[in-house]
């Protein structure tokens, strides 16, 4: 039996950028509650039901309801104990102070009710801000595992994917090929999202003008999907046709960690001039944003330098279809695909050496589809270092 262990040192690490954060944001807190399961694999490298308790300038305890033998397993913490009810954790703490500390993002009304029950705290205080920049500055650890994740869906897409292309295969058969090829290569078989009620396997596989159909989430393009309760992959109607543009918008995860990558082919044809045009230039803007991407810049700054540079005839198709367009160049990217922060208006806090982002400048055309392209990058001090490869132009596909 295999077991993925996260090094005790890289979880404590984790923990310190936490609680450093915690620090600035409430320099009074005493106590802490970790609940989304997300938020407690980062500090303890195992998912489970249970909460973990952190109290200031001691040590913290993982309460494990389900499963606690999986969870001593796989976590190198030090303290981890079982629990029937939250009953036994109120029991070990005592006397509570009046505020606890909690990643509200994650928790439902009914959690929080029955949490409360045997721990009456008076107050709760979010710490989703503090969880999320302590995230966002990468080890070199995290690091690793995007560079795998990087490099296996660059060569995939490169090299595997237009093989499986052939007139009359399905959306849904391409994205259900791509993502078996891609579990075969160490993807975790799911992205996680912040979005909430957000689902997806691999990401959007989409012929022609499919990409252009309302998404779900909140990006430039979108696909039908399997079907309204799942619309993931593709469709199942939509069957590949020569002269078809082919947009592939997929994520690679390893061991949690994600990254985002968009390559557009055109099947058996040869795209107008003007869509090479519009695809050209939007790898011209991806690599703007990403020498823009330094310690100290802001992200609302990269977003308007980059704005700056759309050339007026494909303004009106930038980021989507008039009326569908999003305000936005990219985003923060690990343990969830859509991280904070955002390359967007109203981000003005600088970034960091460290943090990763997906910039993704597309263009949509009624009728033809989505053109574009997208990249994972690290912040350097000379710029964007992409994970994933580099902006490539439309791919032939004969």
């Amino acid at each position: 039996m295999s077991i993925i262990i996260t090094p005790g040192d890289e979880l404590g690490r984790r923990m310190h950028k936490f609680t450093n954060e915690l620090d600035k944001a409430y320099d009074n807190w005493e106590l802490c509650a970790i609940a989304g399961a997300v938020n407690i694999f980062y500090l303890t490298g195992t998912v489970c039901d249970g909460v973990l308790i952190l109290r200031r300038g001691r040590d913290y305890t993982l309460w494990v309801r389900r499963n606690y033998d999986r969870s001593i397993l796989e976590s190198a913490i030090a303290d981890i104990r079982p629990m029937h009810s939250y009953r036994e954790v109120a029991a070990s703490l005592g006397a509570l102070p009046d505020t606890v500390y909690l990643d509200t993002a994650y928790v439902t009304l009914e959690w929080s009710g029955l949490f409360r029950k045997h721990l009456p705290f008076k107050n709760i205080l979010p710490v989703n801000d503090a969880m999320f920049k302590a995230r966002a500055v990468k080890t070199e650890y995290e690091l690793e595992r995007m560079r795998r994740s990087g490099a296996s869906m660059a060569r995939l897409l490169t090299q595997e994917l237009p093989g499986l292309m052939y007139e009359g295969i399905s959306e849904a058969e391409l994205g259900a090929e791509l993502l078996a090829l891609t579990i075969k290569n160490g993807h975790q078989g799911n992205n996680r999202f912040h979005m909430r009620n957000a689902s997806d396997l691999l990401g959007h596989i989409a012929f022609g003008k499919s990409s252009l159909f309302p998404g779900v989430f909140n990006g430039a393009s979108g696909i039908t999907g399997i079907c309204p309760a799942m619309p993931v992959l593709g469709s199942h109607a939509r069957k590949l046709c020569a002269g078809d543009i082919v947009f592939i918008d997929a994520c690679f995860a390893t061991e949690g960690y994600h990254i985002d990558k968009t390559l557009i082919y055109c099947f058996r044809g040869n795209p107008p001039e003007y869509i090479k045009a519009a695809h050209d230039h939007c790898l011209e803007l991806m690599r703007k944003g990403a020498s823009l991407l330094k310690p100290g810049a802001r992200p609302s700054d990269i977003y308007n330098e980059v704005l700056a540079d759309v050339r007026p005839e494909f303004l009106y198709h930038f980021m989507g279809i008039p009326g569908r367009a999003v305000p936005f160049l990219g985003h923060s990217i690990g343990l969830y695909v859509d991280e904070p922060p955002v390359i967007a208006l109203g981000f003005d806090e600088p970034i960091e050496a460290g943090m990763t982002f997906a910039i993704e400048p597309k263009m949509g055309f009624e009728g033809i589809g989505m053109v574009g392209g997208e990249n994972t990058y690290l912040v350097t001090e000379n710029g964007g270092v992409s994970l994933t490869g580099e902006p490539l132009p439309i791919i032939m596909v004969d």
